[in-house]
């Protein structure tokens, strides 16, 4: 995929990770951004070693292993920022 259309997946998949999550979001367009690229590479990742399911393009198994790494993103931020 190219930048921009990782940018744009970033953006769909933050804002869902976002609204998944009962708490609010501080971060605002940015944040939902960057939590939903920073989601989308590491549940990549994750999916690629685990399960054997990337992130290949706009399709739903790349948007489900985007928003579950967005969500997993979120539990560990949020768990850091406690301690």
């Amino acid at each position: 995929m190219s930048l921009l259309a990782w940018i744009i997946f970033g953006l769909i998949v933050g804002v869902v990770a976002n609204l998944i999550d009962p708490k609010p979001s501080e971060g605002g367009v940015l944040g939902a951004m960057a939590l939903g690229i920073g989601g989308a590479l590491i549940g990549g990742f994750l999916g690629s070693v685990v399960l054997g399911i990337g992130i290949s393009g706009f399709n739903l198994s790349s948007f489900f292993v985007a928003v579950l790494g967005s969500m997993l993103l979120l539990l560990v931020g949020r768990s850091l920022r406690e301690v």
